[in-house]
């Protein structure tokens, strides 16, 4: 009796395990989510910064985009823009978009000898 309860706790932990290798690590955490649908935004969620959104909304207006622009933070920010998108315009929302807004600063306490 004991043997068949280690055996499937033994199997319970080994299904666990390959659950976790194959569905965990693939998304970071997701800072903010904008959703356009022929030019207009359909839907958001997070902290867009402003600068940005309005960019982003004037683009979509000019070129009619349906499209899911979305940022996720797994050690660095990382900009996510639907396949149906064009290179040339990916890139021009890539060009507005602040990295620099996200990236983690380095505090130097260290004296400075003088």
């Amino acid at each position: 009796m004991t043997a068949t309860i280690l055996k499937l706790l033994l199997i319970a932990i080994g299904l666990f395990l390959i659950y976790k290798l194959i569905f965990s690590g693939k998304k970071g955490l997701t800072i903010f989510e904008m959703h356009f649908k022929e030019g207009r935004m359909t839907q958001h969620k997070g902290k867009i910064p402003e600068r940005f959104e309005k960019a982003c909304r004037q683009l979509a207006k000019t070129e009619k985009l349906t499209c899911t622009i979305r940022a996720e933070k797994s050690g660095d920010v990382r900009l996510h823009i639907s396949a149906n998108v064009g290179d040339n315009l990916q890139q021009q929302i890539r060009n507005q978009f602040p990295f620099e807004y996200y990236d983690q600063k380095t505090i130097d306490n260290s004296r400075q000898a003088g």
